[in-house]
């Protein structure tokens, strides 16, 4: 809906500057251009996200939390945790909720999994004990609360519970580390 609604606001600025139509050239019309072309940008990321992700599935069970993609499938053993959570932060004017359930590790984990890569995420440590690095798996928002009953039922003593965090918390994967790290253990 973005990617229409951006290609009609990038028609009419066009339309404008081009002064198509009753009105002559006018140069505001630059401002519907560069609008059209940021909501568009952002519809087709959107668009390619959710074609990539379309083979992409999790599930719980008693080994762990199994993630899988169109080319393989790993698991994050629940004997691997340290403890469980889930994140959550308002977006925009709306305050539209986004979640993320948060997998930290007992012991150190491989950045670079074929599976697992673009969960990991570098922060401070909820206890000093822990390592940096962690999973975090974003969750929709209709799904939050059957993956939480999930988790709970599997293992309530790794629950954390739930935590507030800042907007744009959720960060992105390290890909140009990724792509990095990958093409040096090749060689």
């Amino acid at each position: 809906m973005l990617t229409v609604i951006s290609a009609l606001v990038l028609f009419g600025g066009i339309a404008v500057t081009a002064g198509l139509g009753d009105g002559a050239p006018n140069p505001k019309g630059i401002g519907g251009i560069v609008m059209g072309l940021f909501m568009g940008s952002i519809g087709v990321t959107s668009l390619i996200t959710t074609w990539s992700a379309r083979h992409s599935s999790v599930s719980v069970d008693h080994t762990g939390l199994w993630v899988s993609n169109a080319n393989a499938q790993n698991v994050i053993p629940w004997l691997s945790l340290a403890g469980v959570g889930l994140y959550w932060s308002k977006v925009g004017r709306g305050g539209v909720k986004v979640y993320s359930i948060e997998l930290c590790p007992n012991a150190p984990i491989d950045p670079d999994d074929p599976v697992l890569w673009p969960l990991v995420r570098d922060e401070e440590p909820l206890h000093p004990t822990l390592p940096r690095l962690r999973y975090r798996l974003p969750v929709p928002a209709s799904s939050r609360v059957s993956v939480i009953a999930a988790i709970q039922q599997q293992v309530p003593q790794l629950w954390l519970g739930e935590t507030e965090r800042e907007a744009g918390y959720m960060g992105v994967p390290d890909r140009k580390g990724h792509r990095e790290r990958t093409r040096r253990s090749q060689r």
